[in-house]
């Protein structure tokens, strides 16, 4: 089964916010990098998925120039699509199904930013879609909201998401499992 990446809206509009100095993983970089590499080592396809609002004014309007990867990732290599996306999810404002269609995608690897909203949108999607998913936590973050802190926020998401619709994986788990 051919396979993908995703990664979710890893970008410096989050960085620019001032909730960042409350987010579960602000070293988020590191382990993102290293599914990047290891997607990139099985011969995956690595898709870069990136949150926009444009004329919003906001810090995820493209022309204030932070809606951009964080610098601390891998840069995307030959082939690997950059999408924009305006809607939560990665599907539903891209041509996301029809490249993963194309590619004979049938299992995809989730990471990102905001994990209970644009991360978990998307692999709740992908598995109605009919997409094996994989949702990779410790490649995800979030900020508190209200009475929830971010680690609690992350414990929920990987709650409601395990066996029904995703298998939740470490990226160590992942990097030893056979193809």
């Amino acid at each position: 089964m051919n396979r993908a990446l995703l990664v979710i809206d890893v970008q410096e509009s989050f960085r620019a916010r001032p909730l960042w100095e409350q987010i579960a993983h602000p070293g988020i970089s590191e382990p993102v990098n290293r599914l990047v590499r290891l997607a990139r080592a099985n011969g995956d396809l690595v898709v870069w998925v990136l949150h926009t609002e444009p004329g919003s004014g906001g810090v995820f309007d493209p022309a204030l120039g932070h809606v951009r990867l964080l610098d601390e990732l891998e840069r995307p290599a030959a082939g690997e699509p950059v999408l924009h996306k305006t809607a939560h999810n990665a599907f539903t404002t891209t041509d996301l199904q029809r490249r993963l269609t194309e590619a004979g995608v049938g299992e995809l690897w989730v990471c990102g930013i905001r994990t209970e909203q644009c991360v978990e949108t998307t692999a709740r999607l992908a598995s109605d879609l009919g997409y094996e998913v994989v949702f990779v936590p410790e490649a995800t973050t979030t900020n508190p909201i209200g009475d929830l802190s971010a680690e609690m926020i992350i414990e929920r998401t990987q709650a409601v998401l395990r066996d029904r619709f995703a298998r939740i994986a470490t990226v160590d788990e992942l990097a030893a499992s056979p193809e």
